[in-house]
């Protein structure tokens, strides 16, 4: 087996602020490979310090994975051995799990979703709009923008402002749009307090908030009294333990979390314990935002997903296969992840 990489650096639109930073850029590494056959797996590390490893030891552990496939006499077993030590590197397991996956359901002839379990053909996916922070009145008309853009589900940013200004931004929206299902993401900004607070005050106007206390107070998110999903958790605590907080959903990031493989795997256990998978992303290129789409489309009755995402980025590693329309995410029915040819791309 042929092992390549390609580094890659997409700047975004605009900078984004978040609780760890500004993230101005998305940089990774593209991984190709390719059976003596001519069967072809492409895979993306986007790594994201707070979520994943940093950019230069992904670089790294990649390139001694490269070398040792490139060497190895039964090269689909080494991957397979590498799979199992890179937990610590989980950008760049994805890289390697989505290549691959990719390749196998390639030579398959069968799309990647189906290759991860759907048993039916599955032409889109729900997506939310996210709708940034702002005061009341700009957040109601970006809100109605999405709505008459096709969008029945949106996630508003919160914690950013006084707690009243929030719940008054929550209440706008809910009512100029009732018939939207409406989501806060809270980004670990409150106290237990505050965020019972929001509860108490707007916490039936929405599905769930996201994260609304920091990543390891798990007793804290489990007090609450009102719907609670988990992001960051799952990647602090792992999802064994986030279950301690009776979550109402959980964020599923492929590349936080290994690959889109594990991401169905924890899925489907969020599943059984009768908590809902949302699917979302960490700002990533082409392949690995196309790869999000089929994870989604293998989650059986999947809710709205937080994959709208490719506006984010300035310029992007080849064509966006899986496109937002209506609200819904089309997915792709070539075979395997259907990005293969973005390794020659030249935007």
């Amino acid at each position: 087996m042929h092992a390549e990489l390609r580094p890659f650096s997409l700047p975004l639109a605009d900078p984004l602020d978040t609780a760890r930073g500004t993230i101005e850029r998305r940089d990774g590494v593209l991984v190709r490979l390719e059976t003596e056959e001519g069967a072809v797996g492409v895979g993306e590390a986007a790594p994201l310090p707070g979520w994943t490893e940093h950019y230069d030891e992904c670089e790294s552990v990649l390139a001694d994975a490269t070398t040792a496939i490139e060497r190895a006499d039964d090269p689909q077993s080494v991957v397979a051995d590498l799979l199992a030590d890179l937990d610590s590197t989980p950008a760049a397991r994805h890289a390697l799990d989505l290549a691959l996956a990719d390749l196998r359901a390639s030579r398959e002839g069968v799309p990647l979703y189906r290759f991860l379990g759907s048993e039916t053909r599955v032409e889109s996916v729900p997506v939310n709009a996210t709708v940034g922070d702002a005061p009341a009145d700009e957040t109601v008309a970006e809100a109605e923008c999405a709505a008459d853009a096709g969008f029945e589900c949106l996630k508003l940013k919160v914690g950013a402002r006084p707690l009243s200004a929030d719940i008054e931004r929550v209440e706008a929206v809910s009512e100029a749009l009732p018939e939207v299902e409406l989501r806060a993401d809270a980004n670990a900004a409150w106290t237990r307090q505050q965020a019972q607070q929001f509860f108490d005050a707007a916490g039936d106007r929405l599905a769930y908030v996201e994260q609304p206390l920091p990543a390891t107070d798990i007793a804290g998110l489990a007090a609450l009294s009102g719907p609670v999903a988990l992001d960051e958790t799952l990647a602090e605590v792992g999802f064994a333990d986030a279950l301690d907080a009776n979550p109402e959903a959980v964020v599923l990031k492929p590349m936080a979390l290994g690959g889109p493989r594990r991401a169905v795997e924890i899925a489907e256990r969020a599943l059984v314990e009768g908590i809902a998978p949302v699917v979302t992303t960490t700002i990533d290129g082409a392949v690995a935002r196309t790869a999000a789409v089929h994870v989604a489309a293998a989650i059986p009755e999947v809710p709205a997903c937080g994959l709208a995402t490719a506006k984010l980025l300035a310029t992007d590693l080849g064509p966006d296969i899986a496109p937002v329309a209506d609200g819904r995410a089309i997915v792709p029915q070539g075979e395997g992840n259907g990005t293969a040819d973005t390794w020659r791309y030249d935007d």
